[in-house]
């Protein structure tokens, strides 16, 4: 079929010469429409449920508002998981689908149910919404709104900037104009002041006027809305009739009349209350740079979208805005992701420019002839551009795993062999008087069957890696799907405008057939091999060895699921007391940015500081907990040589300048994307499951001090679920019922203390809450809460503390759930040590040191469990990788000896690979394992393209089996040198990258250059050396 198909485009040269323009012209039109991201994305496929109940401690959370909404979910088809974290005043429900489900599908099924849960959950308790449609890499530009001159916290006048006003010009310009972007999904506002019309009783003209606080509540209400009257007839004219009553300034509020005394005199609203402008309740505030609160908003991105392309577009938006701004209002980006796109596909050109020069300079080396290598060296780009096609059609990025795994030495090996037989054959028989054309045709014909086949084989090795799920099979799919379309390419290419340009452009033969480099590799090589074939057993019994070797290293090596990219930035954790103030929370973050900024001048561009959750709560966080983003300037100006040093030195300097509080270490998107997938924001999880949350504390405690004690466990923190200071006022019912009182008015004076909402006032589009909420020196003073005014039925005014019970105690601060039920994480990182090794220690550790309560199980997740789920996956795939193998091999040489022969290459190539691996301190990875895949595909080719020449020579010349492979080895010398070294030199520059993203590529390209090495030995040594052994005896059919 191959050698048919090489005679085809030998008599149809113009034709195949007029289909490669086409497809330089469609593939150049793909690339520009192919888009762009650093990594493929990761998250699964989920949908957020997010309730906010601001009335309720997280144990009313759970049980009013999570468990409905957990029982509505569950039964969805396609659900894989169902988990949840209730909060105060927050409710976040995850709910996980399976891989390939459609998100849009996804969302419709929630809500269908969502109407289930929302008759579930009583009145006034919240309304269950869904999340946007953003995954872990949706937040992809964050900026700041600045006001120059800032307001002081202690004063607001009219010539400067308050945190009210900037985050009003955030809320209702800004993000509305950045929202008509397309591919924005959502534009989350955090930070500043949410602007509210704000009534604050005066408790003691409350009570000088006998008011309640329903008969304001009912007032307000009441004085603030339009009506139509329908219209009325004049003149045979229409006039519409109108009423107009709603609220448009502080002054209406307070002119509101309550009542009217016995002689006329009107009570208003601002002789009992006091009316102004004031922030909503808030449970999050942002800082920055150590200079006080920010406004900042966080544009994120349509699941599905170029991010690159969208953030563009965003830039534009923001540009066009800020001409339109008030004076000296600015907005300043502090994180973007085209910088890491950047970043990373800057490492992918690098690595792909810098291999392909390789590979042509070894060719140039190797074949000493210009065009020869520039007609293989086409195979290149032509074989980029067929990729670049299918990867559009099959919706696959251009991004670090997809783009920067391919190594064209691989894509050139079918094109170095044709080619390299046509010099072989035009030195032999060009003297003949044979056309150019023919000796093509004839050249190309003898080797286009194995080359089909191990082109082939490589091909088919890649088809197992599409069989991975979860997080590795999003990581690693695109790579193997681009490696598929480009090999496909190269294939295609080789079997029809290689033949065709060589027999165009290649006229005479060449005076030598063999190069400098080639003779003098010869000359080593025949006495080498002479001593190989004489001294059998001693060759066979080193090859033993070195696969012993091997395996013994293999014990001793680690394990870890995917190394890490390095983003550039640094996500710092800070975790507090759980009774922590907004404000004290606040301050802490400013000293700790100051700290940081004094210490490290050379290193950090600007801190930001996210403390509790904004409007939009994606990541439930309670104000004790803050993620502060580092971004970091340019590594040639540090001081300091690493990141990892780098961030030692933050936390010595943060346990020294910011007690009271721990810290972890991540990463901007990492921390994210782990938080959507597994519910944990660190590598590793330790997740206890039982009923009660006072015991689970205790056992998460326990855990956590025996995992400090391991070596390499770092960043051990116990998930909050208790501390919480909860000041609960109980209705005492026999109090109520002896003075006449609802229990509904005792809490409409509670809900006071937060804010209960009479209405909305709207400022042309703009709409804020209009609400009734005690002053600070009454909420923050527990005195003063007990002696708010009540009405009793007989009219009198009754004090909070006659009808009620007030105590504060210790509460729950969150509860989380999994498969309906609760748990406790214990999170810890891994620093200076392997994933595997590090969790094998802390297992024994806990099961020697921690008792389990009946009832309560103990399960591993976070990174860990990626990488159990990806070994047990790669366990099945390598497997039937290898017996694809074995079948093409047999299919090859109809045979199962030489297929046997050939496939001893596979676990000689995985020794190399292992021991490369060692050599540079790497642990087994993901990373590693797919390039092992992909170097057993390599390895096998070489074996093929030296075992069938031997094969023919044997059938035709009748020659003996030891005098076939030696003969065969020396002819086929060339050819396997050439393939294993450019398929190894297109790899080098990825193996010593340091760029952005090398960290995942470095893995796979030493497994396959480590691979290489050993495999090229055995196949040029000990196959010819035992070759002999293979080909006595019966041939099995």
């Amino acid at each position: 079929m191959a050698a048919k198909l090489v005679a085809w485009s030998l008599r149809n040269r113009f034709l195949v010469v007029v289909l490669g323009l086409l497809l330089v012209a469609a593939g150049v039109e793909h690339m520009l429409r192919l888009p762009i991201d650093a990594v493929p994305d990761v998250t699964n496929i989920q949908v957020q449920i997010l309730t906010k109940a601001p009335a309720l401690a997280p144990l009313e959370v759970e049980r009013l508002v999570t468990f409905p909404v957990e029982s509505a979910m569950a039964g969805l088809p396609d659900i894989e998981e169902i988990r949840s974290v209730s909060k105060f005043g927050l409710s976040v429900v995850t709910v996980v689908f399976r891989e390939g489900t459609d998100i849009y599908r996804a969302r419709q099924l929630v809500q269908e149910r969502l109407g289930e849960a929302r008759e579930a959950i009583p009145e006034g308790y919240g309304t269950p919404e869904m999340g946007p449609i953003a995954t872990g890499l949706g937040e992809i530009y964050q900026f700041e709104v600045r006001g120059e001159p800032a307001c002081p916290s202690t004063e607001d006048t009219p010539e400067c900037y308050s945190p009210m006003e900037l985050r009003t010009i955030l809320d209702w310009f800004v993000a509305y104009q950045l929202k008509s972007v397309p591919g924005v999904v959502e534009i989350n506002t955090f930070g500043g002041e949410l602007k509210t019309y704000e009534v604050a009783p005066d408790l003691v003209a409350l009570q000088s006027h006998n008011l309640p606080l329903a008969e304001l509540f009912e007032v307000l209400e009441h004085n603030n809305r339009n009506v139509g009257g329908a219209y009325l007839v004049r003149n045979r004219e229409q006039v519409v009739i109108r009423g107009q009553g709603l609220i448009e300034s502080l002054q209406d509020i307070a002119d509101i009349v309550i009542r009217a005394s016995d002689e006329g005199v009107p009570l208003y609203v601002r002789d009992v209350a006091h009316v102004h402008l004031a922030p909503m309740v808030r449970q999050g505030v942002v800082t920055r740079d150590g200079r006080g609160e920010a406004v900042v908003g966080i544009v994120m991105m349509l699941m599905g979208e170029n991010s690159r392309d969208v953030v563009n577009r965003v830039k534009d938006k923001v540009e066009a805005i800020g001409a339109s701004l008030p004076p000296g209002v600015t907005i300043d980006a502090f994180y973007d992701r085209t910088d890491l796109v950047r970043r990373t596909i800057r490492t992918v050109e690098t690595n792909l420019l810098e291999g392909s020069l390789l590979v042509i300079a070894v060719l140039l080396l190797m074949l000493g002839n210009v065009r020869g290598g520039l007609i293989v060296a086409s195979a290149i780009p032509l074989s980029m551009l067929f990729a670049f096609i299918g990867m559009v059609r099959a919706g696959v990025s251009g991004n670090l795993m997809s783009l920067g795994a391919i190594d064209f030495g691989l894509i050139v090996d079918g094109s170095v062999v044709m080619i390299e037989n046509v010099f072989r054959l035009m030195s032999e028989k060009g003297s003949a008087g044979k056309p150019v054309k023919e000796i093509v045709r004839e050249a190309t014909s003898e080797v286009a069957r194995p080359v089909a086949f191990a082109v082939g084989i490589i091909m088919i090795v890649y088809l197992p890696i599409l069989t991975l799920t979860g997080v590795e099979g999003k990581m690693f799919r695109p790579m193997a799907l681009t490696v598929l379309f480009a090999l496909g390419g190269s294939l295609i290419l080789a079997l029809t405008l290689v033949p065709v340009l060589a027999s165009l452009f290649i006229k005479k033969p060449p005076k030598h057939h063999e190069t400098w480099l080639v003779r003098m590799l010869r000359r080593g090589y025949t006495p080498l091999l002479d001593i190989a074939l004489r001294r059998r057993w001693a060759v066979v019994g080193v090859a033993a060895a070195v696969f012993a070797g091997g395996l013994g290293l293999t014990s001793r090596m680690g394990a870890e699921f995917i190394p890490r990219l390095d983003e550039g930035a640094i996500a710092l954790q800070v975790w507090r007391l759980p009774s922590v103030s907004v404000e004290e929370a606040a301050q802490q973050s400013g000293t700790l940015e100051r700290a940081l900024r004094e210490a490290f001048p050379d290193e950090i561009d600007t801190i930001v500081s996210k403390t509790g959750r904004p409007e939009i709560a994606t990541d439930p966080m309670g104000v004790e907990m803050s993620d502060v983003f580092v971004m970091l300037k340019p590594r040639d100006r540090w001081r300091h040589e690493s990141k990892d040093e780098l961030i030692e030195a933050m936390e010595d300097v943060l346990n020294e300048r910011v007690p009271g509080a721990a810290f972890g270490f991540s990463q901007p998107i990492e921390l994210r994307v782990s938080e959507l997938i597994a519910g944990v924001r660190s590598e590793i999880a330790i997740q206890v499951f039982g009923p009660d949350l006072e015991e689970l504390r205790r056992l998460g405690d326990e855990i956590a001090r025996t995992v400090s004690a391991v070596p390499g466990a770092t960043d051990v923190k116990v998930e909050q679920v208790s501390g919480l200071p909860i000041l609960t006022v109980a209705v005492d019912r026999r109090a109520i019922a002896r003075h006449g009182v609802n229990a509904d008015d005792v809490l409409a004076a509670i809900e006071a203390l937060g804010g209960h909402e009479v209405g909305t006032v709207l400022e042309g589009q703009q709409r804020y809450a209009l609400q009734v909420r005690f002053p600070p020196e009454v909420r923050n003073d527990v005195d003063r809460i007990a002696r708010i005014p009540i009405a009793a039925s007989s009219g009198r005014l009754l004090p909070l503390g006659e009808l009620a019970d007030l105590d504060i105690e210790p509460g729950a601060a969150q509860i989380s759930r999994e498969r309906i039920q609760r748990r406790i994480s214990v999170e810890l990182n891994v620093r200076g040590r392997d994933i595997a090794s590090v969790v094998a220690d802390a297992k024994r550790a806990i099961d020697k040191q921690v008792r389990l309560p009946p009832g309560y199980t103990i399960e591993w997740g976070g990174q860990f469990e990626n990488l159990e789920r990806a070994s047990s996956r790669l366990m099945i795939v390598v497997p039937l990788a290898l017996l694809l193998i074995f079948v093409l091999l047999y299919g090859t040489f109809d045979a199962a000896r030489p297929a046997l022969l050939i496939f001893l290459n596979v676990p000689f190539a995985a020794t190399g690979g292992i021991l490369a691996l060692t050599l540079r301190g790497m642990p087994l990875s993901i990373s590693a394992g797919v390039g092992f895949i992909a170097l057993f595909g390599i390895a096998v080719m070489n074996g093929v393209v030296l075992i069938e020449y031997v094969r023919k020579i044997e059938r035709e010349r009748g020659l003996a089996p030891a005098e076939a492979a030696r003969e065969g080895a020396l002819v086929r010398m060339r050819p396997v040198l050439m393939t294993a070294l450019v398929a190894a030199l297109g790899f080098v520059p990825m193996a010593l990258s340091s760029g952005a993203g090398a960290e995942v590529q470095r893995p796979l390209a030493t497994v396959v250059i480590g691979g290489l090495g050993t495999s090229t030995l055995l196949t040029l040594f000990v196959l010819p050396t035992i070759y002999g052994w293979f080909a006595q005896g019966a041939t099995f059919k």
